[in-house]
């Protein structure tokens, strides 16, 4: 899976019957993208879209699905000597969706494997997610 693009959040569209974590889908530049919550996939307290919130527009196969974060600036491309293996104990987020962390200009940066979040059930929800 690849991050083509961050985007503003926008108003979504819900989709009837799609799993609760499916924020609904949006209209970027005439293509529908279903857009996942990712603080409802992993159970969060705080699942509220925040004013600062983007989505993170990502390929999946040969569909495009995004995924609200709290925020992002860019898009990076990191050498894998910018990236150290991840710590045992992250708390609330599954070990195996975590490829490691990044130190950019002093800040630290959890790279999250996106695709590693999702199921193949999952998977496949996602590409039958359509409007009405």
């Amino acid at each position: 899976m690849n991050v083509k693009e961050i985007t503003e959040c926008q108003t979504m569209t819900m989709v009837p019957n799609s799993p609760t974590y499916i924020e609904g889908v949006i209209n970027l530049r005439g293509n529908v993208i279903p857009v996942i919550n990712l603080k409802k996939k992993f159970h969060l307290i705080d699942t509220k879209i925040k004013e600062t919130s983007k989505v993170i527009i990502s390929s999946l196969e040969d569909n495009q699905v995004g995924f609200i974060v709290d925020d992002a600036s860019q898009v990076l491309t990191l050498m894998q000597s910018d990236i150290q293996s991840r710590p045992e104990l992250l708390g609330v987020i599954n070990e195996k969706y975590v490829n490691g962390i990044a130190k950019v200009e002093e800040k630290l940066i959890i790279l999250i494997d996106l695709l590693e979040t999702l199921t193949a059930d999952e998977i496949e929800a996602i590409k039958d997610t359509k409007v009405g």
